[in-house]
């Protein structure tokens, strides 16, 4: 029988090593596995984490290691590629830093042996992600175990397979569920037996057969029904030798039946699933992407706690504990290979093998029902042919693997609605930040009603929705802010809109927790992306955490926000309270403000604000508490301040009248004085690039179609400004006041 060795315990590490190292060196580090080398550098802004090999080395012997026919390494995660050697043999090379792959170790086992795993996270041009907004933490970053098994045992080797395979199909009230096995050297004597059992462990089928495909029913079968009944059976295959069970695999399955409709959306059992949720991340402050089991666990936890009944994980394979705790809570699953941003000619090879990887090694899971083949790939454009060949691979391939689940993207907001590229999968989905990188919270909905109207039979969803919020406040939010309550009203008015709109056949948040962005430099705070509803740390739950919570939980509560926004200067306050009860009380030092109902679940209330005020929100025997302080001058501890700015805004003159570098792109370029001053300092963009580009090419910029012109015209040029730092492109504080001067120059037009 398989036994399986962890090996996660004092490895030797270095990233200054230049050569793979013959004997363990005290002299470099010893850690144990989890491990990233990004953990705080990929943190910490700048983008300029450590990118490049970092080596690992291990003594293993043979004695401490179970007798057996065979043995393999197993790598459950090494970002971004890596190298294995044994006794200073190379055995194997893998591209693809989130899925797990396996070396047959067996001819090269000595009584005393050295494992070296090199593992490389630097740029290149042929393995995905390369150009992403999220840190591309290196390192062993899962588990390291060797399998030993006998000659004669279930499929180790092909794309990381679990060696098993079952696909259940729903017929009336009934399951009829194929399991098929995968067997190395099975022998004429060796059978196979299959057990199939339900939640209970009641044995519900078996049978005996030489056979690797073996068919049951299951009659009255219990079905699986998201988080309403996440209901799992079991299938335990033993290869055996007479009685002697050489080897054994098990997994679980949910027998469930789905479909999207283009005008009802999801459809779960034959009954309509509105998939409301969020997207997730894995990595946490501190700790990168190497994980503890008990951290998958909290964030499922805090996700369930909000109500949400489907995640998109982007934008790579996750963990398998985290995919088996979605079978186990209901959580419906897009599951997606890191196919991103920007397309690479050589790496089409790459999105095979990912995508492989993933559906070979994730099929059995009821939570997943759509394969994710690129995120946001359009960014350069939408028609390059290489590109479009290289998804109806992509997607000819998956509907080729697996015959039950559908195809799926994630477009650019900015990607026409008639392009060729949105026409290759089964479902699309949508990228969109109107009231945050452009645009307004109100053309959230209408376009999604633009876009239903086109293209009437095919179904959408919209993949990213979000804006940034950090521990800044103010009593008159504007987009751009980075205020806690920007990002409340936010996704007030994102809820609102989407979740009516029954043909939206999914919505997921970008993002249910900040996460390492190492190249930003936003909202005061750099080397995050701050879009998460609770923070990196999992400390912290903003307001808008409790919004969702309102629309979609059962469990009663009542949530007062502001709790961090305690010094107000004005003499009547908003205080807004979040609940999923009918009505909801606030008191002010003991007296009552009003009684209000909110139908959306957002109520508000206008409450005097003089000396200090102590607040309790009521709902029954539900309540909430916070405080508010009366004073004269604005506490600048709330307003926003960019770490490392160059120029904050209110260090810029505005003569009333005229414009600055405060004012919206779009209005400025309405105006002859401002098209001839974006000319000159368009021309100025493209020498510093090209200059800079080391190559002595000139630099171009980017076509702008008429949707990104619309979006970068509702920017401040500040806030363009600092969006434009991720690219590497940063002016110095004088030449910002240089053109703040020019267009102080500038009169607004008379409106």
């Amino acid at each position: 029988m398989r036994q399986i060795i962890n090996l996660n315990q004092k490895w030797a590490f270095s990233k200054e090593a230049t050569a793979v190292p013959t004997e363990v060196s005290n002299k470099w580090n010893f850690v144990n596995l989890p491990h990233t080398w990004n953990n705080i550098d990929g943190q910490d802004g700048g983008g300029d984490y450590y990118r490049g090999t970092g080596y690992y080395a291990k003594n293993v012997s043979k004695m401490d290691l179970p007798t057996a026919d065979r043995y393999f390494l197993e790598i459950r995660g090494a970002n971004s590629s890596a190298d294995v050697y044994v006794n200073g043999k190379h055995l194997a090379h893998h591209d693809g830093g989130y899925s797990t792959w396996r070396v047959d170790i067996t001819e090269t086992l000595e009584q005393d042996n050295l494992f070296v795993i090199a593992v490389d996270n630097a740029p290149n041009d042929h393995v995905y992600p390369q150009v992403a907004d999220f840190t591309f933490y290196g390192g062993l970053y899962r588990d390291v175990n060797i399998i030993a098994v006998d000659n004669s045992h279930f499929d180790l080797e092909y794309y990381g397979c679990p060696g098993i395979r079952v696909t259940p199909i729903i017929d009336g009230n009934n399951a009829n569920v194929e399991v098929q096995v995968y067997v190395t050297n099975q022998l004429e004597n060796q059978v196979l037996r299959y057990t199939v059992m339900d939640a209970e462990g009641n044995t519900v089928a078996t049978t005996t057969t030489k056979e690797t495909v073996a068919n049951f029913t299951i009659e009255n079968v219990h079905k699986w029904h998201g988080r309403k009944d996440p209901y799992l059976y079991s299938v335990k295959v033993e290869l055996l030798d007479g009685e002697n069970a050489l080897d054994a695999v098990s997994t679980r399955f949910g027998c469930r039946s789905f479909k999207v409709d283009p005008e009802l959306g999801f459809i779960l059992n034959g009954e309509e699933y509105p998939l409301r949720g969020t997207t997730r991340h894995q990595d946490r402050w501190g700790i990168g992407n190497a994980l503890l089991p008990e951290h998958h666990k909290e964030d499922l936890e805090m996700i369930c706690e909000v109500g949400f009944n489907t995640i998109r994980l982007a934008h790579y394979q996750h963990d398998q504990y985290f995919y088996d705790l979605c079978d186990e809570l209901g959580l419906v699953i897009w599951a997606e290979i890191p196919y991103i941003s920007q397309h690479m000619p050589n790496g089409r090879e790459n999105t095979i093998s990912q995508m492989k990887e993933l559906i070979i090694q994730n099929y059995n899971h009821a939570s997943i029902v759509v394969w994710g083949l690129s995120n946001e790939i359009t960014m350069q454009t939408d028609k390059d042919p290489d590109m479009l060949e290289n998804h109806r691979i992509l997607n000819d391939l998956v509907h080729e693997m697996d015959k039950t689940r559908l195809t799926t993207l994630a477009a650019l907001s900015t990607c026409p609605i008639d392009s060729s590229y949105l026409k290759i999968t089964d479902l699309v989905s949508y990228n969109h930040y109107f009231g945050w990188y452009g645009g307004d919270t109100s053309m959230n909905g209408p376009w999604f009603d633009k876009f239903h109207a086109a293209n009437p039979t095919i179904p959408v969803g919209c993949s990213e929705y979000g804006c940034e919020a950090l521990n800044w406040h103010s009593s008159k939010p504007d987009q751009g802010d980075y205020t806690e309550e920007y990002q409340a009203y936010y996704h007030e008015e994102l809820i609102k809109q989407l979740f009516p709109r029954k043909f939206i056949w999914a919505t997921h948040l970008w993002n249910m927790f900040d996460f390492g962005a190492d190249a930003r430099s936003e909202g005061g705070e750099n080397g995050q992306n701050h879009k998460g509803l609770v923070t990196i740390d999992r400390k912290y739950k903003k307001d808008a955490f409790y919004a969702y919570k309102a629309w979609l939980s059962d469990d009663p509560f009542v949530h007062l926000c502001g709790k961090r926004y305690v010094d107000r200067v004005e003499d009547v306050t908003k205080v807004t309270v979040y609940s999923n009860q009918k009505t909801v009380e606030l008191f002010a030092n003991g007296t009552s403000v009003g009684v209000k109902e909110a139908p959306d679940h957002f109520f508000h209330f206008e409450v005097p604000n003089v000396g200090h005020t102590h607040l309790v929100a009521v709902s029954g025997d539900l309540k909430d508490e916070g405080e508010l302080n009366k004073v004269e001058v604005f506490n600048e501890a709330y307003r926003l301040k960019e770490a490392g700015a160059v120029l904050n805004w209110f260090d810029i003159t505005e003569p009333e009248g005229y414009f600055s570098l405060n004012d919206k792109l779009g209005a400025i370029l309405e105006t002859a004085e401002g098209k001839a001053l974006f000319a000159k300092l368009t021309s100025v963009l493209v020498a510093e690039m090209s200059k800079n580009s080391g190559n002595g090419a000139k630099a171009e910029l980017p076509a702008m179609s008429e949707d990104m012109m619309r979006m970068l015209s509702s920017f401040t040029v500040l806030r363009l400004v600092s969006l434009f730092g991720m690219s590497g492109f940063k002016p110095t504080k004088e030449q910002l006041l240089g053109v703040n001067a020019e267009l102080n120059k500038i009169a607004k037009p008379n409106k």
